[in-house]
């Protein structure tokens, strides 16, 4: 990865950050939750599933409807449904330690 993959990166972050903060209040406290949860859960594909969800609530809340309304009350069940297929960093450090010689596969 070199300096300008960095660069760009950030460009990209701050972008997305900046559409975060265009949301109304409910909806940017709610997508800090998201990002805080999945951040832990560690899907490979994060920066796909975060804009997702920033196209997700832009449109509901061009369609005036509340972020719970979108989402449900529970944001951890939200977030395991969104990704339950999805591989994450945890899988891949399960299979390396799975395939090192000398050790049983689980």
């Amino acid at each position: 990865m070199g300096i300008q993959d960095i660069i760009e990166g950030k460009r990209q972050w701050r972008a997305h950050m900046a559409r975060v903060k265009a949301l109304p209040p409910d909806y940017q406290i709610v997508y800090k939750e998201i990002q805080r949860y999945l951040f832990k859960v560690g899907p490979i594909d994060l920066p796909y599933v975060l804009s997702g969800i920033v196209d997700f609530f832009e449109e509901g809340a061009a369609a005036g409807k509340g972020v719970l309304e979108l989402i449900g009350n529970d944001v951890a069940a939200f977030c395991d449904d969104l990704v339950k297929d999805s591989r994450t960093y945890a899988d891949i450090y399960q299979e390396s330690i799975s395939e090192e010689p000398g050790t049983a596969p689980r």
